[in-house]
């Protein structure tokens, strides 16, 4: 890994069946950062359990994680991919955030007080998210983390813990992270409209085989239009995941058509499959094959958390030395 380049991070929770919405909104865009950046990726498995009590579960969706990154792309010789457990001392790490960071400040998190608002049950590791998510990040030093709209206060909040250590020890022990919004994948719709998530069954699975697939984008909801009326993919939602995989070229051409021809929403649809099918069918056969060997991908993860406590440990001893915790040389 080359330590001149500045430094990226993004994390994903082992939460279920990986979508088109993780996919487009921020696997694809921390993958691009491969180019520009050192990237570390890793699978939040601790972060999982404040909802998820499904050991088993946890296991098979962290399988399925490293298939998907390492299928879409992700290079692991020269970046990082890693289990959130297999580096432990990132908890000591939130304890160190957490004596400086206040109840308030954590019950100002949007999850949090969606939570509270719709009287579900909050256990202490929902509450404390924030804090070992941000131990996630500053640990490691990072300059950047890909998010989209919805998850950047989870980066300011990492930033201002921070910075709250960094005043309580009068030193700048900590870097700040940048928050990185890519503004063409804010926000990925799904089947009905709203935001794609699992919790509203309206995804469409990453690697779903084609006939499932087709399936799914035939259920889009569209408007009653007559075939033989015009149309337009503007302020529709088959249009907005249409422009997500086609070229402007494309786009283009299937909004004459809509406007000018008899063709009817069920066409659109179809060559809106036949667009988000080329896009995925080879890292599909890529992660089938992956997802047979799980030795292999279990390597991946071990040899990732090695990297990773090379980078991390030197900043914990920071901390430690700072705080006057630990033995320290």
């Amino acid at each position: 890994m080359n330590n001149s380049r500045k430094r990226s991070l993004t994390g994903i929770r082992p939460s279920g069946t990986i979508h088109i919405g993780n996919y487009l909104g921020a696997i694809k865009p921390a993958l691009e950062c491969q180019k520009e950046y050192e990237c570390l990726y890793f699978i939040a498995d601790l972060h999982a359990l404040t909802t998820n009590k499904d050991a088993g579960a946890i296991r098979e969706q962290t399988l399925d994680i490293v298939a998907t990154w390492v299928a879409l792309g992700l290079d692991i010789e020269k970046h990082l991919l890693y289990r959130q457990s297999d580096v432990p001392m990132v908890t000591e790490f939130a304890w160190y955030l957490s004596c400086c960071t206040g109840v308030g400040f954590l019950e100002k998190a949007h999850a949090y007080k969606d939570a509270v608002q719709n009287n579900r049950d909050v256990n202490h590791g929902f509450l404390a998210y924030p804090v070992l998510m941000a131990a996630d990040i500053v640990m490691y030093d990072v300059d950047i983390v890909p998010v989209g709209k919805d998850q950047k206060q989870h980066v300011e909040m990492a930033r201002d813990m921070a910075g709250a250590l960094n005043a309580a020890y009068k030193q700048e022990l900590l870097k700040l992270p940048q928050p990185v919004i890519h503004e063409q994948v804010m926000t990925i719709p799904g089947l009905d409209g709203r935001k794609m998530s699992k919790s509203y069954k309206n995804e469409i699975p990453l690697f779903s085989p084609e006939e499932v697939l087709r399936k799914r984008v035939m259920s889009i909801k569209t408007d009653s239009t007559p075939i033989d009326q015009p149309k337009s993919l503007k302020d529709s939602l088959l249009g907005e995941l249409f422009k997500l995989f086609a070229t402007p070229d494309e786009v283009a051409d299937l909004e004459a058509r809509l406007n000018n021809t008899n063709m009817g929403w069920g066409h659109a649809k179809e060559e809106l499959f036949d667009v988000i099918n080329r896009d995925l069918q080879e890292p599909r056969q890529r992660y089938l094959e992956l997802r047979k060997d799980e030795a292999k991908l279990c390597a991946i993860l071990s040899e990732g958390a090695k990297r990773a406590y090379t980078i991390g440990r030197p900043v914990l001893d920071r901390i430690r030395k700072a705080t006057g915790v630990g033995l320290i040389p």
